[in-house]
């Protein structure tokens, strides 16, 4: 998205969504970490992939309710960075419930981010 077609300041920093390493290594990507790059060179914005690390595994949320998803979810990031003040946006691929990108999104906050936005690609009914 180009910034003129934007009503608003782009985010500063892009945050896409980690994968376990678990994950990662078994998938062999981080479809979050792959849109980030796209989107980084579509609106020159810094991508940062470790700012949230998943420091635990979690079950897998398919063809688990709103409250499982929620409950599944949390815990499992941490924030690696200072982010004061920034205004930042979580990237993931399909959001259906938002229980992962809210968890993402109040690591973010209690990191200190002063603006957050979510950018997914498709949202699941």
């Amino acid at each position: 998205m180009q910034a003129a077609q934007r009503p608003g300041a782009l985010p500063q920093l892009l945050i896409p969504v980690p994968l376990h390493s678990t994950r990662l290594r078994w998938r062999g990507y981080n479809q979050a970490l792959e849109l980030a790059r796209g989107a980084k060179q579509h609106a020159e914005i810094d991508v940062d992939a470790d700012a949230i690390r998943r420091v635990r595994a979690t079950a897998d949320q398919i063809g688990k309710t709103a409250r499982e998803r929620a409950k599944n979810i949390v815990g499992a990031f941490v924030a690696t960075r200072d982010l004061r003040g920034l205004h930042v946006a979580i990237i993931d691929d399909v959001m259906t419930t938002g229980s992962t990108v809210g968890e993402v999104a109040r690591i973010c906050r209690d990191a200190g981010a002063g603006l957050i936005e979510v950018w997914t690609v498709a949202r699941a009914p």
